[in-house]
């Protein structure tokens, strides 16, 4: 892990950024990687208390690391003058913050509150940063979602509360506080909207098309991890049955979502799109793995949560990099951007491939596992799942020859720092393997 700390350094050193705190989250982020990395082996439900309030766990241990290194590189991709840069600092630190305040609590009403919260900040980000004058219209889908389907969640908190009297995670609920599939449905589909599954991803696209580049990285690099967080406190507070009706119907939907999802990449124009509907389809194996109620699929679905934060917060990078050069999303003008800049297309080239799932990266060995996991929920959920894999390999290369190979369609602006987007770019793609690595070696 100090081969990522390393790079992180040279970004401060290119930035003129040599201050405390970025010196400080560098450190934090690959000490977190490290010391978490062979707890999570173990167990994902495991936790320590630190105080009344908080609590330490691998899973959280991991996600808190990968929100200070998306921050970091949040900031070095959006590094530009501006007349309001101090608003848009303390947006991120601030969402940042109820992130870390998340993965990090031990009671289900703060749980709730940050799990609400950390939409502001977002928001905040398209309204002010946005491109176009959608970004209202994306604001608004994104609050009325994830706002509306949190009801319910926050109804069964008070009931459970009245029932049992705590709601500490340490305490787990009693099985008569909620033992009805359909309630059980009406809880977890908080997580379902910001996971997020296929039926509730309508505000995901609009989201992605209308925020700045840094929004569009902290979305999916850290936000979209929100729910399967979310699933794994709430399957282990209240104790849901794995085996129901309903999680075997959430199942066939998220992974069939996935498959149709995959095939909508595949007819996608707007390369932001693309990558936007390819996390619909990867976050949606997370489902699959969660719901297999084995230790396998447990950890598989950290893993994806873990590499898919990675690649995609990358691609979102790159993807920003060819607007700024073309002044296009459109397939059909972004075009040769292998005979203008080689050596960006070549980290073009080694996100795709990890996006769809080519060894040595992280997302390989994470599919690799969901498959040994899907055997256990249902024999039949291995076919979904290999489609969606063949699928990414399909829209990744669909991806990278659209934008990479061929003629420029118009002339290309004039880049600047092309060593700036390289770096962002190994930062995003060398933890994927070194991760890797680490994950092959203990488990």
């Amino acid at each position: 892990m100090l081969f990522m700390f390393i790079p992180c350094l040279w970004v401060c050193a290119s930035l003129d950024l040599m201050k405390c705190w970025v010196y400080c989250s560098s450190s934090i982020s690959c000490s977190l990687f490290v010391l978490s990395i062979a707890y999570f082996q173990q167990s994902m439900l495991s936790a320590v208390a630190v105080s009344s309030s908080m609590m330490k766990s691998s899973v959280g241990c991991l996600l808190i690391s990968l929100t200070l290194w998306i921050l970091i590189l949040c900031f070095y991709c959006s590094a530009k003058p501006s007349s309001n840069i101090n608003r848009f600092t303390g947006a991120f630190w601030l969402s940042g913050l109820f992130l870390i305040l998340f993965f990090s609590v031990s009671k289900m009403s703060l749980f709730y509150f940050l799990f609400e919260v950390t939409a502001i900040p977002m928001v905040v980000l398209i309204i002010g940063w946005g491109y176009q004058p959608e970004r209202m219209q994306a604001s608004i889908y994104m609050l009325v979602y994830t706002v509306s389907a949190s009801l319910p969640l926050l109804a069964f908190i008070v009931y459970s509360f009245w029932g049992f009297g705590s709601l500490s995670f340490f305490l787990h609920c009693p099985p008569h506080i909620i033992s009805d599939s359909p309630w059980v449905f009406l809880v977890l589909v908080a997580f379902l909207v910001k996971l997020p599954v296929f039926g509730f991803h309508l505000w995901l696209p609009k989201a992605h098309s209308e925020a700045p580049v840094a929004g569009s990285m902290l979305l999916a690099g850290l936000l979209l991890k929100l729910g399967g967080f979310g699933l794994i406190r709430s399957i282990g507070w209240w104790g849901f049955s794995l085996r129901g009706p309903a999680t075997e119907i959430i199942a066939v939907v998220s992974l069939c979502g996935g498959v149709i999802t995959s095939l909508i990449c595949l007819s996608q124009t707007d390369i932001k799109a693309l990558v936007a509907y390819s996390s619909i389809g990867h976050m949606s194996l997370v489902i699959g793995g969660l719901f297999s109620a084995t230790q396998t699929g447990w950890l598989s679905a950290g893993w994806i949560m873990l590499a898919h934060g990675l690649c995609s917060s990358g691609l979102f990078a790159l993807v920003n990099n060819s607007y700024l050069q073309w002044g296009s999303r459109s397939v059909f003008l972004v075009k040769g951007g292998l005979s203008v800049l080689p050596s960006v297309s070549l980290w073009w080239f080694l996100l795709a491939s990890a996006n769809m799932a080519c060894p040595p990266t992280l997302n390989l060995i994470s599919e690799i596992a969901l498959f040994c996991a899907s055997v256990f929920l249902h024999c039949w959920f291995v076919f979904p799942a290999a489609m969606m894999v063949f699928l990414a390999a399909a829209y990744s290369l669909y991806l990278y020859t659209s934008t990479q190979h061929g003629v420029p369609a118009t002339p290309h602006r004039s880049f600047i720092r092309p060593n700036d987007m390289m770096t962002a770019s190994a930062m995003h793609w060398v933890p994927l393997n070194i991760l890797a690595l680490g994950c092959s070696s203990l488990g």
